[in-house]
This record gives C-alpha cells, structure tokens and sequence, in this order.
C-alpha cells in the first residue's frame, strides 16, 4: 500500500513539474535561475 501511494505521489509531481516547464530547456533555465537566486542570496 505505501509503495503504491509513494508511486503515485512521485508521478504527480513529475506531472507537475513537466507541466511548469514545457520544455527540457526549460527546466534547464528554471535550475539555473534557482542557482543564481541561491548565489545571490549568499552574497
């Protein structure tokens, strides 16, 4: 039962994740934008 609900639980967040980001180059720019914000947070 709990193997089934962390199944689902790890699909609908790949799901969202997609969705957000339309492309693999998004989802590039998004991390790079979470690199910079971190980078400039520290400075």
């Amino acid at each position: 039962m709990m193997k089934k609900t962390l199944s689902l639980l790890a699909f609908f967040s790949a799901l969202i994740a997609m969705t957000a980001c339309n492309t693999v180059d998004g989802i590039g720019e998004d991390i790079e934008d979470a690199g910079e914000s971190m980078q400039d947070a520290s400075n």
